[in-house]
């Protein structure tokens, strides 16, 4: 039993697709030259059963010696004994061959989307992505498979040149020049399945792009009736892949009847030359048995080659559908020279805005313009070394680009206004590395309110959670990713929208749940957001005009101080669906103070 995944084979070779391929042999060059050690054994076998027919025939059954003959026969039965382990063994490697190479390229894609940030979405859709793991990781996975059979073929061939240069060096002569030429000659069949291949992959690509972006927008489709419009659009890819697929199912079709046509000349003429030197003396009757048995085996090599050069094709293909991928440049990675991250809870200055986020404590932004505190939000987070090259963000007295990224991710988390949930428990879900107890999950879902969630499901922590938690509505989906948040512990927290979806109640135990649980020194917390109830519970509120810092202070400072503030807040707080009055606002403003002053 494999266990997965597979340890790191290095740093995988992008200059090429046939670069690529060798790479993944090189990886698993253990169970390859196993399978081509069983694949020699086995079609040696097969090479040496005419050979020895004949020898029973010349030795045995002509002249009458049973010995002979007794002799050849049990040495073809233990050959076919070995053909036949050889046979299995040689499956079985052929089999693992092709899903190592299959598996570890969807491993690495796997690995390349989790680190390149948002580059890989700016350049590839979804669709592309999936097809790029399911489809071109499996055709080159075929090339690894085919590799035992082409390498045994090639050693049978060469021993039946030898084996028939024994009884005939004309016929010799006809095996090791007509085979290759036989292979040659599909050639004019192979190259326009290429081109024609390449042709279906692209068109496949775009199907299954469309389809999977469709999927994702199909409630919004449905809201506002459009989704025949996409239907008429995913029809029309499908017909373009059919048409496509068809052409590349003619010129297989093609090439079979090549193989058949070469293969059937080659051997028709093979065998005339021998019947006629049997019929002149030139050779025994048992040779002639075997030169048929020749000719027999050696369609066995010629197909192999030409099914090796279609998988070959398919494989470079998919190769480089796998190369554009990991060939993408990644948003974020370690610099050459790094620094050292600050060993204690340290503030973060943005110097394009000018905000200064404090160690410790409840922080909000609020913003004019939502994208331009959403940005904010993304340099803190560190989504692109690109951009904090000219809009340094400095996290103590360095600058956040060049630390590690390993511990920025470990010490800064962001959790997008849009998260995502996957398939698996409730427990994977919230707590992926497994580091809390049920108890301590538990707490979280209290802090994000989302009791009601847990209760309606009942397994529990041990319930399934479907596909981005299509089961989930929009809020709970948002407070089961708050409690997810929460549970990192991380020591900066920015959390981008985190009540949008909610309603003015729950928010409100949002807001004092999440200030006491993230209220210590040691957890400073961001919240991107323009809802009163949450700022409220702030200890300290930016304001961002046209991205720049404007005005600083408590929620009751600056609704007091900052025309444009409450204007702002007020229409945040329409936007949010909770139909507060701006007299409200300002009540709820009013009732922190007093709740500020009792403490």
């Amino acid at each position: 039993m494999r266990s997965f995944p597979y340890k790191s084979a290095g740093k995988p070779d992008l200059r090429s697709p046939s670069r690529y391929l060798l790479w993944l042999a090189g990886a698993q060059r253990g169970t390859l030259l196993l399978g081509i050690l069983y694949g020699s054994i086995w079609t040696v076998c097969q090479a040496l059963t005419p050979y020895i027919l004949g020898q029973a025939i010349d030795q045995g059954i002509l002249p009458g010696n049973f010995g002979r003959l007794s002799f050849w026969v049990g040495l073809l039965v233990g050959l076919t004994i070995i053909q036949s382990i050889s046979a299995t063994l040689r499956h079985r490697a052929a089999m693992s061959n092709w899903m190592q190479a299959a598996f570890r390229s969807a491993q690495i894609v796997g690995h390349k989307v989790t680190r390149s940030g948002d580059a890989l979405p700016q350049k590839f859709s979804t669709g592309e992505v999936v097809s790029t793991c399911a489809s071109d990781a499996m055709r080159i996975g075929e090339i690894f498979d085919v590799a035992a059979r082409l390498a045994g073929s090639v050693v049978g061939y060469l021993l039946v040149s030898y084996l028939v240069f024994q009884s005939s060096w004309q016929l010799g002569l006809v095996v090791l020049v007509g085979v290759p030429l036989c292979g040659a000659g599909m050639l004019f069949v192979i190259r326009p399945l290429q081109r024609r291949q390449k042709d279906q992959r692209e068109a496949a690509g775009k199907m299954t792009a469309l389809g999977a972006d469709t999927v994702a927008g199909l409630r919004v489709l449905r809201g506002i009736g459009g989704e025949h419009i996409f239907v008429q659009r995913y029809r029309e890819r499908s017909r373009e892949t059919q048409l496509a697929g068809n052409k590349v199912a003619w010129s297989l079709a093609d090439l079979d009847a090549a193989q058949v046509f070469v293969v059937g000349i080659f051997s028709v003429a093979f065998t005339w030359i021998g019947a006629v030197q049997a019929v002149t003396g030139q050779i025994e009757a048992g040779q002639l048995v075997a030169l048929y048995g020749y000719a027999v085996f050696l369609v066995s090599p010629i197909r192999t080659a030409a099914d090796a050069v279609s998988r070959l094709i398919r494989a470079q293909v998919g190769a480089r559908r796998i190369i554009d991928v990991l060939a993408t440049p990644s948003a974020v990675h370690d610099a050459e020279t790094t620094v050292l991250a600050p060993a204690a809870p340290s503030a973060l200055l943005d110097s394009v805005s000018g905000v200064v986020v404090a160690p410790g404590g409840m922080s909000a932004i609020v913003s004019e313009d939502p994208a331009a505190a959403a940005e904010l939000a993304r340099r803190l987070g560190r989504f692109e070394d690109a951009v904090l090259r000219e809009a340094e963000v400095q996290w103590g007295s360095e600058a956040l680009h060049l630390m590690p990224l390993r511990e920025v991710r470990s010490r800064i988390v962001v959790s997008d206004a849009e998260p995502q949930l996957f398939t698996g428990t409730l427990r994977e879900e919230l707590d992926p590395d497994g580091r809390h107890s049920d108890t301590e999950i538990m707490a979280a879902i209290e802090v994000a309110s989302a009791q009601d969630v847990f209760d309606g499901l009942e397994q529990g922590l041990d319930a399934e959670v479907t596909e981005k938690g299509r089961s989930f509505s929009g809020g709970q989906r948002q407070r089961l990713a708050l409690a997810r948040a929460v549970l990192t512990e991380a020591e900066v927290l920015v959390l981008i929208e985190p009540t949008s979806a909610v309603d003015a109640h729950t928010e409100q135990r949002i807001a004092g749940a999440l200030g006491k649980s993230r209220g210590s020194a040691a957890h400073t917390t961001l919240v991107v957001t323009a809802s009163p109830l949450l700022l409220g519970a702030m200890d300290t509120v930016a304001f961002l005009k046209h991205g720049k810092l404007q005005a600083q202070g408590t929620h009751r400072h600056l609704l007091d101080t900052v025309p444009e503030y409450r204007k702002v807040v007020v229409r945040g707080e329409g936007m949010n669906g909770h139909g507060h009055t701006e007299a409200a606002v300002a009540a709820n403003a009013n009732h922190s103070t007093a709740t500020e002053g009792e403490k």
